[in-house]
């Protein structure tokens, strides 16, 4: 058993060694205690340097005996700041090296979950999931290409027919660009009027009876 063991019983029950966090919470409470001491003495050397100063020379004993007090209380001031600077490093200390432990712990746990998650798993499996995986984007692509694919894109026609529709095609347009440069090939009769002519004015009996003898008159001469 050590000195500190022996000398203030520090120690888990049956005799197993305490947990960082019951020797960083003992060390907290030991600085605790020696805050208030330190407030303590600094309230007494006030009160004795007070006191040096009232007696003065005219009380010289009186005056020296503070004095005296007062470096008592200043030593054991020293005393406890260096202590307590032990403390807080050693606390410090405790308390990265709890730090540390649990994320070590952490990370053991985490890395016992990750290789239990990979046994489950397995690497076999994930070569078939990787080649299921594979197979159905292959599916996809062929069912996509089918949906894409244009009505009718695989009906073969006969090109020769195609070439003879089109040089056919072509003629008839040639043929009339034709006709529309020559014209027609007859002129269209004018019209029939839709109004009646004028009807000759009827001549006088007597100008029809010397007409009519004038025509006897050469037929006789010319027989």
């Amino acid at each position: 058993m050590s000195l500190l063991t022996k000398l203030f019983g520090i120690g888990g029950k049956g005799g197993t060694p305490p947990t960082a966090q019951e020797a960083i919470q003992r060390l907290r409470e030991t600085e605790e205690m020696l805050t208030k001491k330190q407030d303590f003495l600094e309230k007494k050397i006030d009160q004795e340097l007070a006191t040096a100063k009232k007696n003065g020379t005219r009380n010289k004993r009186a005056a020296l005996q503070a004095l005296k007090r007062k470096k008592r209380y200043e030593q054991q001031l020293s005393q406890i700041d260096g202590t307590l600077s032990t403390i807080e490093f050693q606390r410090e200390a405790l308390e990265n090296a709890n730090t540390n432990t649990e994320v070590l712990k952490n990370m053991g746990f985490a890395a016992k979950a990750m290789k239990n998650a990979h046994e489950k798993i397995g690497i076999d499996n994930v070569d078939d999931l990787m080649a299921d995986i594979a197979e159905q984007q292959e599916v996809a692509q062929e069912i996509s290409d089918a949906i894409s694919r244009p009505f009718g894109a695989g009906v073969d026609y006969d090109e020769d027919e195609l070439l003879a529709e089109l040089e056919e095609m072509e003629q008839e347009e040639l043929d009339k660009d034709l006709l529309e440069v020559e014209g027609p090939a007859t002129v269209p009769l004018p019209s029939v009027p839709s109004t009646s002519l004028p009807s000759r004015p009827a001549k006088k009996k007597e100008e029809e009876e010397d007409e009519d003898g004038m025509a006897d008159l050469q037929a006789w001469a010319a027989n």
